[in-house]
């Protein structure tokens, strides 16, 4: 039992435990601090096949029945240049509806856009759910049919439903042009038929002695998959397809999803009588992206492949992919695992598995292998080993991540694209930079470090959630294109200009950017040819930037020039009794932001700092004075904000000190941005009458307004303070609202009714008391002075019997008689305490 609590907590309560990845930065859809370059039209839809020409000067665009062209040689700028119509006919369209599809998922969406040569380009579409396939001239940007004079069939190349995933390649591209399509081979991994029941990889186009290929139907080589991406590795002279599927290798009771990486040699020509047209070299093994003591994160989104250094073996070759997870205790999470291709590659030339045909069990082959799956050139092989190949083409073991971890995981983020960049920063080594766009529509950009990934910022591209997204990276240009339903977005890799200091820069941690010291500047790492400020690994301001202190920025949300000279602090003009509300700039999703005050203290009781860093207060004597803003981040202190609060001069009397007037802290809420204002000054400031110095108030404290009471303890009402007209222009999402004066009324009624209940209960508690007690029916002096008492506990006469019966006249008529003080005989004294019989108060419970 212990050891299934042990597990227990290992798989649930630590996977929870993990620490949050926060951006630095955010930059919301259409912020100034990032700038991007945007093409959408009202006519042109699902812009998400991407293909940049080799120039970098003109992206192609696959869209909804047309492929475009847009210009995007000057940064910042993308314009239409071309386009080019492609859709079905209206026959088409109706056979599409007849077969019982929507009619919106019947157009002619692009799904393989690939450059056949220097002069042609390949490209297939869905085409009312009846796929085809023709060549576009690059120069003329017309559609060039094959020799029947209409487009080729598509099956097998492209899929039937727009939202089915597929993938495509092509290899082999040569410069010589000898028909209408060129010498490049297509490498496809999609399904072949309408229900979407036959998954295939194939290879189409092939000339001379190659041939067509595809995977053979009946040998169930592909267990229900989803193609993510493949990919060229020239010196391997293979094509790798990675996907998820249904792992039938385990025996689980329920269907399990598995990640894969699949092979086939370009050189494949089929066997002569075994595999006759089909793979010869085909494989496939699992991708196992799974940290230690969890379950693994078993579904492949993207992959993508970054190379290797300049002068490393291909080996080095990397594959960074997003993985998800089918179990619940992992759902809503993404990780991010990185492949080496010299791994891959022993995996591949090691045991393989092989399928029982009668019970469709998988079992590890122990006898010796008569050949080695996955290997080139075993189209001359001979029958027995190709019958050995088609039966084990499963490799035993997995490929298990470099590091055997995770390179990222995030715990609230569901990543869905990634692409992958290597750069040098100004110490020499190289990083790695991932750009991951997440479902609900921000690029992230990730650095790669020893401790841990950094997320230096994210940036918005789209505000409605995307069934078909594509991320596209042009290194030489600096830029990411991003595709989308509505558009195309290009989002330049670096954003040093953002960070106004040196402090910035370096705490940004950003590889390409540093601190340029000759002008004063956070510049791309490339463009400062000596002795550039930045430490991505440590952050280290004070030895980058040779500082310890920082001036303040000027205006929020504006990013004062190097040669501007900061001024001493903001004027903050109040009237006493007035919201005032001081904005601290957030530099820094990561930084902790404080308020300090010159030989003050900031107390809680007087002082509100709220979650985005900014500080209320209500001004009196006492708050006003100086004020300042810090932010703390890597061990670094910076000042963000100087405020000087004064009295207006047509108020009344100002106090910088301890001052006779009483403070309250404010807690009315405000919807704030997310990013800093553009204002220079954020003021508590509204016209307010005159009025001398103000009583001595108390007040109490409630979410949303406050009460008051003055010292002669006359109820006033409820009273809430007026927000300035900056106040309320900064703030629009409040609008007017009568909440809280509804629930200072509700619990002024709630409080009176529970008053008048109360004394009803004790009138009425006092009514049947005077009913139940006992009657004494009166008595002559004579014969109530005659009574003797008995002490209780000798049964002697009392010797204060007497006196007690003098009185007990007097007591009858002031009440006590129904206390029991006189009823027959009354209850003994002691120092003058009137008991019971039991030694206790009378109607005193024991």
């Amino acid at each position: 039992m212990a050891l299934w609590m042990l597990a227990w907590v290992a798989i649930v309560i630590l996977p929870a435990c993990q620490a949050r990845l926060v951006p630095r930065v955010s930059f919301p859809s259409g912020s100034s601090g990032r700038l991007l370059s945007r093409f959408d039209s009202p006519t042109i839809g699902n812009t998400t096949t991407l293909l940049l020409s080799h120039d970098g000067e003109t992206l192609f665009v696959g869209a909804r029945d047309a492929v475009i062209s847009l210009d995007v040689s000057q940064p910042g700028v993308m314009e239409l240049k071309r386009k080019l119509d492609w859709f079905p006919t209206t026959k088409d369209l109706d056979d599409c509806s007849m077969k019982g599809k929507v009619k919106t998922d019947c157009p002619n969406f692009i799904r393989v856009l690939q450059f056949l040569n220097s002069t042609h380009m390949y490209t297939c579409g869905t085409f009312a759910f009846s796929p085809r396939c023709t060549y576009i001239d690059s120069q003329t940007f017309n559609l060039v049919f094959g020799p029947s004079g209409k487009p080729d069939e598509g099956r097998g190349r492209c899929p039937y439903d727009p939202y089915q995933r597929n993938t495509a390649i092509i290899v082999g591209e040569r410069d010589s042009l000898q028909r209408a399509g060129g010498d490049g081979e297509l490498y496809t991994g999609t399904v072949a038929d309408y229900r979407g029941n036959r998954p295939v990889i194939s290879r189409y186009l092939s000339e001379g002695n190659h041939i067509d290929l595809k995977l053979d139907d009946t040998l169930g080589w592909l267990e229900d998959p989803t193609f993510i991406s493949s990919t060229f590795i020239p010196s391997e002279e293979k094509v790798y397809f990675f996907f998820s599927e249904e792992g039938r290798e385990y025996d689980f009771i329920e269907k399990f999803t598995v990640s894969r990486i699949a092979q086939v040699c370009t050189s494949d020509i089929g066997g002569q009588r075994t595999l006759q047209r089909r793979w010869t070299t085909f494989s496939k093994a699992q991708l196992l992206c799974q940290a230690e003591k969890e379950l693994p994160y078993n579904v492949l989104q993207d992959i993508v492949t970054l190379p290797p250094p300049d002068g490393a073996s291909d080996d080095e070759t990397l594959f960074y992919g997003i993985f998800t997870s089918q179990w619940s205790v992992n759902s809503g999470k993404s990780a991010v695992c990185a492949f080496r291709l010299g791994d891959i590659k022993k995996i591949f030339s090691g045991n393989y598995k092989v399928l029982n045909r009668d019970t469709l069990r998988w079992s590890t082959r122990v006898q010796e292998k008569v050949a080695n799956p996955g290997e080139c050139g075993l189209h001359n092989a001979s029958d027995s080993d190709l019958r050995f190949v088609k039966e084990n083409f499963l490799a035993d073991e997995s490929v298990l991540p470099i590091g055997k971890g995770l390179a990222l995981v995030s715990p609230d983020q569901s990543y869905s694209k990634i692409t992958a960049q290597r750069t040098r920063g100004a110490n020499g080594k190289d990083y790695t930079v991932l750009l991951l766009l997440t479902e609900s529509g921000f690029l992230h950009k990730v650095v790669l470090l020893d401790q841990g990934p950094h997320i230096i910022e994210e940036v918005q591209v789209f505000q409605q959630p995307q069934a078909v997204k594509n991320l596209l990276l042009s290194i030489s240009k600096g830029m990411v294109f991003v595709g989308t339903s509505d558009g195309v977005l290009g989002v330049p890799t670096s954003n040093c200009s953002y960070y106004w200091s040196c402090a910035e820069c370096v705490l940004s941690r950003d590889p390409f950017c540093a601190w340029d010291p000759n002008r004063k500047a956070c510049a791309d790492v490339t463009s400062i040819p000596a002795d550039a400020g930045q430490d991505v690994d440590g952050a280290n301001v004070v030895e980058m930037c040779k500082v310890t202190t920082i001036t303040p920025r000027a205006k929020f949300g504006q990013h004062k020039p190097p040669t501007e000279s900061c001024p001493p602090g903001e004027q903050v003009l109040v009237s006493l009794n007035e919201v005032v509300t001081l904005r601290c700039p957030e530099a820094s999703k990561l930084a902790s932001v404080h308020w300090e005050r010159p030989n003050s203290r900031i107390s809680p009781e007087l002082y509100l700092q709220r979650s985005d860093g900014s500080l209320r207060f209500l001004a009196t004597p006492v708050t006003l004075g100086h004020y300042l803003c810090f932010s703390t981040e890597s061990g670094y202190q910076q000042t963000l904000a100087l405020y000087t609060v004064k009295q207006n001069s047509g108020g009344a009397s100002t106090g910088t000190g301890a001052g006779a007037g009483a403070g309250a802290a404010l807690t009315t809420p405000a919807t704030t941005p997310t990013r800093p204002s553009s204002q220079s000054t954020v003021k508590g400031v509204g016209p307010g009458p005159k009025t001398e110095a103000p009583k001595p108030t108390l007040f109490w404290r409630r979410p949303d307004a406050t009460i008051t009471f003055n010292t002669d303890r006359k109820f006033t009402g409820v009273n809430r303070p007026r927000l300035d007209q900056d106040v309320e222009k900064l703030e629009p999402a409040e609008g007017r609202s009568y909440f809280q004066e509804l629930v200072a009324v509700s619990l002024m009624l709630a409080l009176a009714l529970c008053v008048i209940l109360m004394g009803a209960l004790y009138a009425l508690r006092q009514k049947c008391r005077g009913k139940s007690g006992p009657q004494v029916c009166p008595r002559r002096d004579s014969e109530a002075g005659s009574l003797r008492e008995q002490d209780p506990l000798t049964r002697s006469p009392s010797p204060t019997a007497a006196a007690t019966g003098n009185k007990r006249k007097g007591l009858a008529q002031n009440g006590l008689v129904q206390n029991g003080l006189v009823h027959g005989k009354a209850p003994s004294a002691k120092n003058g305490s009137p008991r019971g019989s039991n030694g206790h108060l009378p109607n005193t419970p024991m």
